[in-house]
């Protein structure tokens, strides 16, 4: 089958096509033709060395990506979720080794959902690890309807999806993006906008429950000044600092981390959401399987709108 192997960490040029053979699937996996798959920030930083990188470096060959969606071809004997013919999507096997980026993946059936009718094999692995960060870090969080939340970068990835499920779960929401995407912003279903690039934030929001930040830096001792007393602010690791905790706690509020994982019940959850048009994907850009180092690239400019999604086939 056709895959894309990281020959070693690094630049985009260690992304090659190969031939390798489809994978076996144990007792409880299943085997999946992918048609789309999800290119992620965390895609980005392992190839470089970081992110998943200490996880997946003894692995030969190490193949990226966790998001995809596409038809089962074959179920293993405990299989007992799906059927063969099954669209299906979900965030595979992470945090370890996905290997998305190919034309078969195997799966834990027990890490996917079956794809809502009304939506692309695109718009579904665009939501699976976004949404499902979003409707996990949330839930984990503790929020409750009328809660008070500012979500940064908003109009990107898990920022999207966060503004959407919070405004379905009755929460007050502000987000911060560039100005150029205030009204898709809005749209989401933000109440308040703040244009980054023209405005700071702290200085005009005020009396939030949570914070969810997914840049980090001076954005965790920045978000803690918009807080109300004991409130709380979530990190995802591209966001996280070594002294989250402590900068929280010494400001009267909770600082807390989060790392997704694959979880087919959860997925569920998103995708009842997709299916009733209660929360949608925008894919800004459909790369094909041999241009997948451009789509690499785009993501690395930082200022995605939405998802980026890769066809295989």
């Amino acid at each position: 089958m056709k895959a894309i192997v990281l020959k070693e960490f690094g630049g985009v040029e260690n992304l090659i096509e190969a031939d390798i053979p489809v994978p076996e699937i144990s007792a409880n996996e299943v085997l999946i033709k992918t048609s789309a798959i999800g290119i992620n920030p965390v895609d980005i930083k392992t190839r470089k060395g970081k992110g998943l990188a200490l996880v997946l470096k003894d692995f030969n060959p190490i193949i990226l990506g966790w998001d995809i969606s596409g038809t089962i071809v074959r179920t293993g004997e405990k299989a007992v979720l799906f059927r063969e013919g099954d669209e299906v999507f979900g965030m595979v096997n992470f945090p370890g080794h996905g290997k998305a980026y190919a034309g078969y993946v195997s799966a834990p059936e027990t890490h996917l959902s079956l794809k809502p009718s009304n939506i692309t094999h695109g718009e579904a692995a665009a939501a699976s690890l976004a949404a499902l960060t979003a409707w996990q870090v949330l839930h984990y969080a503790g929020i409750k309807q009328g809660d008070r939340i500012l979500i940064h970068s908003a109009a990107g990835g898990v920022g999207n999806y966060a503004v959407q499920i919070s405004e379905f779960l009755g929460l007050y929401v502000a987000g911060t993006s560039s100005g150029k995407n205030r009204d898709f912003v809005l749209n989401l279903g933000a109440s308040q906008h703040v244009d980054y690039e023209k405005e700071r934030f702290e200085e005009v929001l005020h009396d939030f429950d949570f914070v969810l930040d997914t840049i980090g830096g001076e954005y965790i001792d920045r978000s803690l000044k918009v807080l109300k007393p004991g409130g709380t602010i979530i990190c995802i690791p591209s966001g996280a600092s070594d002294h989250l905790e402590e900068k929280a706690a010494n400001a009267g509020m909770k600082g807390l981390r989060f790392l997704v994982k694959s979880n087919g019940t959860d997925l569920k959850e998103v995708a009842d959401l997709l299916e009733k048009g209660m929360i949608r994907s925008f894919v800004s850009k459909v790369f094909p399987f041999d241009e997948i180092r451009a789509a690499h690239l785009q993501i690395e400019t930082g200022r995605t709108k939405g998802k980026i999604v890769v066809k295989t086939n």
